[in-house]
């Protein structure tokens, strides 16, 4: 018995290293952004600042936009990535924690431009829509499609946020198409600038129907500033909702944080949307982490406040998964104390069979070297018993099979006794 409480002391210790070894998380991860001065930016920044706190190392790295980020992700050079709404991703490669936050795509003209409100009768214009492997860059082409715009009906150009803000003010470009927050450093500075103005489109229900990865949403007046009011009405504007992506192999715990971060950042209302209508997991056009999903609709669980984060991310997991081994593993120790009891009289009982053999024969034989052998093998059957080592609370077999040797033993004696003498 003691080889096999040492056993099963060796499994759960091993089992238990093996738990603790999983559910320590890695101390660093790797976070593709957008430009470095960019809105993405800024915002990774503060989910650096949060996990932080935790010694968790948030790497970022910056890239043109949206595009880039997704080729990072399905290349495994980042864990998490923000992707602006639209931005195709290869099935399998990534899942979301949630939707963070809505990005209006807006447009932005010189002061008394006669560019057409309709964007499906711009002609002759030149647009730049963000650098190449951007966001915005993919949004407006999904635009031009959206409207029925032939690309080579306008000259478009690659540039960069701010630069796209002077651009224009040096009349270089017609139009400027901005996907990010109203808040934006460039767009304050562009909005505030009398010789640019904001374009609203129209028919923007159409227009958002058309893209299958767009809402609408109202930008209020004054939204950009109240000192000179910009916008000075309410303004319906196309909005993209960014999500913030992951490789499916990312750490549980890390996952925790990661959604934990997003409800601290974004559940406030902001300019455009109300109080807790971000994270969320509607909209985001890919496969929702089951972990973030759980998080976002239902909260922590009570273990957060008493457990260290890389064990309290993993409880409930944890308990799903001890739930169906406790089904079998406890069943098994009611049985396995009856499967060793059954051994230790095995041992015994496969004795029997020659017992009984003896026993017919006996019956059938009555000469001196027939009941001589069977004495042997009785003998032999004894000692071997004898020796068979069992625990104290198995021997009772062995006590009754010896009596039962000794009693045909007694027979063959008796046998030998009454043989007559030659």
């Amino acid at each position: 018995m003691r080889w096999w409480l040492g056993i099963s002391t060796i499994i759960f210790a091993l089992t238990l290293g093996l738990v603790l070894f999983l559910l320590v998380p890695p101390k660093s991860l790797v976070l593709a952004a957008g430009p470095e001065n960019g809105a993405y930016a800024r915002v990774a920044v503060q989910y650096r600042d949060i996990l932080a706190r935790d010694d968790i190392a948030l790497n970022i790295r910056y890239t043109n936009g949206s595009v880039d980020n997704v080729d990072l992700l399905e290349s495994g050079e980042a864990d998490v990535a923000l992707l602006q709404g639209g931005i195709p991703i290869e099935k399998g490669a990534a899942e979301a924690i949630g939707g963070l936050f809505f990005e209006p795509m807006l447009f932005l003209v010189r002061a008394q431009s006669n560019v057409p409100r309709n964007p499906a009768h711009w002609k002759n214009l030149r647009i730049t829509a963000g650098k190449q492997g951007s966001g915005t860059a993919a949004a407006f082409t999904d635009l031009q499609a959206a409207v029925e715009l032939d690309p080579a009906a306008n000259t478009l150009l690659t540039l960069a946020y701010a630069d796209a803000v002077e651009a224009l003010r040096k009349d270089i470009v017609d139009v400027a198409v901005f996907v990010t927050t109203v808040d934006a450093p460039y767009l304050e500075q562009a909005f505030n600038a009398p010789d640019l103005a904001f374009l609203p489109l129209v028919y923007i229900d159409a227009i958002s129907r058309r893209l299958d990865f767009a809402t609408i949403a109202t930008v209020p007046s004054g939204a950009i500033s109240l000192a000179k009011v910009i916008p000075a009405a309410p303004q319906k504007v196309l909005a993209l909702e960014t999500r913030l992506a992951m490789v499916p192999d990312l750490h549980p715990a890390l996952i925790n944080r990661l959604t934990m971060a997003a409800k601290e950042l974004h559940a406030s209302r902001d300019i455009i949307t109300g109080r807790h209508t971000f994270p969320t997991v509607e909209g985001t056009g890919m496969e929702v982490n089951s972990v973030a999903r759980q998080l976002i609709q239902d909260g922590p669980s009570t273990w957060h406040d008493l457990l260290p984060y890389w064990v309290a991310a993993q409880v409930n997991r944890l308990l799903l998964l001890t739930l169906p081994i406790l089904l079998i593993v406890v069943p098994m120790f009611r049985v396995l104390p009856s499967l060793y009891a059954y051994f230790m009289g095995w041992r015994v009982w496969q004795h029997y069979p020659l017992i009984r053999q003896i026993e017919d024969e006996l019956a059938l034989q009555q000469d001196a070297a027939s009941l001589a052998d069977m004495d042997k093998q009785l003998i032999e059957m004894d000692d071997r018993i004898a020796k068979l080592g069992l625990p104290a609370a198995y021997r009772q077999a062995a006590y009754h099979a010896r009596m039962h040797i000794d009693l045909v033993r007694k027979r063959i004696r008796d046998r030998q006794n009454a043989a007559p003498k030659t």
